[in-house]
């Protein structure tokens, strides 16, 4: 396990910092994963760390940027340690869904593919169970 696993745990109250999926709901802990790739001059350091679950790591792996779906250019991911989940994302609780409000929210939405069905399935699940916010 990594050794910052515990302080970035309870930092994130064992949510994934991107997709806000509930760790509880799983049988194995979240990823803590580099928010800036160590590969692009990220630091092994806490500031540099996010909780992440296993979707969210996978698909984002060593980017730190993309392409907006809307206006087709390029901005950074979000960055847990220095953005405001709500100001860039909503949850639409009807559709299990979320939407960008901003491009750096919908850039991430559209990297880690966090409206796939399998998401939206588990999502709507989850909030009907009163473990998603």
């Amino acid at each position: 396990m990594n050794p910052f696993y515990t302080l970035v745990a309870d930092r994130a109250a064992h949510c994934c910092e991107y997709c806000h999926a509930p760790e509880m709901v799983f049988n194995f802990p979240f990823e803590v994963e580099h928010i800036v790739p160590i590969s692009k001059g990220g630091a092994n350091a806490e500031y540099n760390l996010a909780l992440a679950c296993r979707s969210c790591n996978l698909r984002k792996g060593t980017r730190s940027s993309g392409i907006d779906p809307e206006s087709n250019t390029e901005a950074r991911l979000f960055n847990p340690r220095q953005n405001e989940w709500k100001d860039h994302f909503q949850v639409e609780t009807e559709s299990a869904t979320i939407k960008g409000k901003t491009i750096i929210g919908r850039v991430t939405i559209a990297c880690l593919e966090m409206n796939s069905q399998t998401q939206i399935m588990a999502r709507g699940l989850w909030i009907r169970l009163g473990l998603f916010s």
